[in-house]
């Protein structure tokens, strides 16, 4: 969940590393540090609580030459944010670590260690490997040999950073569970958690497979599999749109995002539709022969992409008529499965490295599913390299902690599938035909509810001074209810709860009054009418009522009662169209009460630890 950075050059790396650090901010973290091997062959270890804009305030009175150097930004797994709980965590004064992950034996590791000697200045478990690798150090190995002899001993999930003065031109680097990448330069290379952080210094890239171990010099690049082989990783250019970096007109990048839809999502689908039917060959060689077997679906995934998920198992058991089994990820590997003939495992998930999804991926292999399928953005992430089919969302990066367009983008993909789905299960050329005209007019209509902003931007306002909050959707929009009490808990710090309108009764209406805001959502569809006599029960006792909906005037016009009139679309359409006012809705919210709108508190853009 954390940030890595490291270079070996022959050039000064500290401002390799900050910037490194500095565009890694966006996946959330709560201290920074870095140290450099310097020319005295001394370690300088600087580190800060807060922003990285703190650690670059202290090094910049620094006089720092060094040519190798790790660097790290940290979100608290173990052990509260203080400095000492900063990375780097050194061993002795020779040698420095950085570590994304958790290590689940350290309590044992650790008493082991204190046994022979070490004492420990933190409360992370990042700080025993670290003594781990000094431990063998003593033995007199290369560091290669002590990294490989520690990681050995780990049990959990990790990626590493090494360096050491007794070994002063390189850093070794392994990986395990978290994603690492080695950036190629001439007369330099790096490393790092994140493509993004070498954006500025490389665009070629090697992405280690788990339980690779690596050693870098100036010049060369050394790795070893899990089998202590040496092997050679393909190269892979990789190019980030600049703009994908750059809050444009925008105050944040999450405005930015939510505006930035229409276009996208009308990229992330153009090259898949035809004028009136999906095109299936863009899914790849493969699809058809896997698509074809599919007899049940198993969808598992995470936060937002659980509710996209959600959404899915309404349209794909409706059009399409086969089970479809929704799954959180971070339980469905603890419990046993049944899993039905012929069954298809598909992941969601933004970053392609979510810890609890990744598990659930490599299970879903040993317990009967027949093929894998993951619905991601990045193209080089593990779960794309570990499944059978991959379907990229093409959406850019997209920075802001809480999804937006990540969500809208796996929506409409989820849609794309369920129509080839269909089509194998009696869906005919017309109703595929209605389906793929309603997803071309879908940028348009975006467009057109985002011209509700200053509406929504008024009505965020009354949220202010609240506590609570209740999301209300029936039917395929329930976890579109689900979704938006979800954006207003992440970056307003306002406790919401989404809820099937139809539960009213059998709870939450006890709840109700003129201090709790309740949203509806009320596309025109088969459940309008139950929904209006849901909302009846939140009026008849003075609940504060926001309504999006077509049919402004079917709905009582009462005091309490606010009427936001969203534009006519076609029902397959309704969770994406009204998925947007309820982001623009938790965004003003978020703005008004004056929080970190794009890296809100103890969140972490990349979930890379269970």
């Amino acid at each position: 969940m954390c940030g890595i950075v490291g270079a070996i050059a022959e050039r000064r790396v500290s401002n390799i590393l900050l910037e490194g650090l500095q565009r890694l901010e966006y996946r959330g973290y709560d201290s920074a540090g870095l140290a450099t091997l310097e020319s005295n062959n001394k370690i300088l270890r600087n580190r800060q609580i807060g922003k990285v804009a703190n650690l670059v305030a202290e090094v910049r009175n620094l006089d720092l030459n060094g040519t190798i150097g790790i660097a790290h930004t940290r979100w608290a797994t173990h052990g509260s944010v203080i400095v000492e709980n900063t990375h780097p965590h050194m061993s002795g004064d020779n040698l420095a670590l950085v570590h994304n992950g958790i290590i689940e034996n350290n309590q044992e590791l650790k008493a082991q260690l204190q046994e022979i000697g070490y004492q420990f200045l933190s409360d992370t478990d990042s700080e025993v490997i670290v003594h781990l690798i000094g431990s063998h150090l003593k033995k007199d190995i290369s560091l290669v040999e002590a990294v490989r002899k520690s990681v050995k001993r780990l049990d959990g999930a990790y990626a590493i950073a090494v360096i050491s003065t007794d070994f002063p031109n390189r850093i070794v680097a392994a990986r395990s569970g978290c994603p690492l990448v080695i950036g190629k330069g001439i007369g330099e290379n790096f490393v790092a958690s994140d493509v993004l952080a070498l954006q500025a210094v490389t665009d070629s890239f090697i992405f280690l497979e788990e339980g690779d171990l690596v050693e870098l010099t100036s010049d060369t690049i050394d790795i070893w599999n899990v089998e202590n082989s040496s092997v050679i990783r393909a190269d892979i250019k990789v190019e980030v749109g600049k703009d994908d970096l750059d809050k444009g007109r925008f105050r944040h990048f999450m405005e930015k995002e939510i505006f930035a839809q229409p276009e996208v999502l009308k990229e992330s689908i153009g090259a898949r539709l035809g004028k009136d039917r999906v095109l299936e060959q863009a899914f790849g060689i493969e699809s058809k022969h896997i698509f074809d077997r599919v007899e049940a679906i198993t969808i598992a995934a995470c936060g937002t992409s659980f509710y996209a998920a959600s959404v899915a198992r309404y349209w794909i058991e409706d059009l399409v008529g086969i089970p479809c089994n929704v799954e959180i990820a971070s339980e469905f590997r603890y419990r046993k499965s049944a899993v039905s003939p012929n069954s298809l495992f598909v992941t969601i998930s933004q970053s392609g490295e979510t810890a609890d999804t990744l598990a659930a991926l490599r299970l879903s292999k040993d317990i009967g599913f027949f093929a894998t399928l993951t619905i991601c953005n990045v193209s080089t992430s593990s779960m794309v390299r570990e499944s059978d089919l991959s379907l990229l969302l093409q959406i850019g990066s997209e920075i802001g902690v809480a999804s937006t367009k990540a969500f809208s983008a796996q929506l409409v993909n989820l849609l794309l599938l369920t129509i080839l789905f269909g089509r194998r299960r009696g869906l005919t050329p017309e109703r595929e035909k209605e389906l793929v005209e309603a997803l071309h007019s879908l940028p348009p209509l975006l467009t057109e509810v985002l011209e509700l902003n200053e509406e929504i931007a008024s009505v965020a306002r009354r949220f202010v001074e609240k506590t609570n909050a209740l999301f209300l959707g029936r039917g395929v929009m329930y976890p579109v209810a689900l979704e938006g009490a979800l954006k207003l808990k992440e970056i307003s710090y306002v406790h919401a709860e989404g809820y099937a309108a139809g539960e009213l009764k059998h709870g939450p209406l006890a709840l109700v009054d003129k201090n709790m805001p309740i949203v509806a959502i009320a596309p025109r569809d088969e459940l309008i009418e139950k929904l209006k006599s849901n909302l009846k029960e939140v009026e008849a006792r003075g609940g504060e009522l926001i309504v999006f909906a077509e049919d402004e005037e079917s709905f009582t016009d009462q005091p309490s009662t606010t009427i936001i009139k969203m534009p006519e679309s076609h029902q397959i359409l309704a969770p994406v169209v009204y998925v947007l006012p309820l982001q623009l809705l938790s965004y003003y919210v978020a703005v008004y009460k004056g929080t970190d709108v794009d890296q809100p508190r103890n969140l972490a853009k990349s979930v890379t630890v269970e």
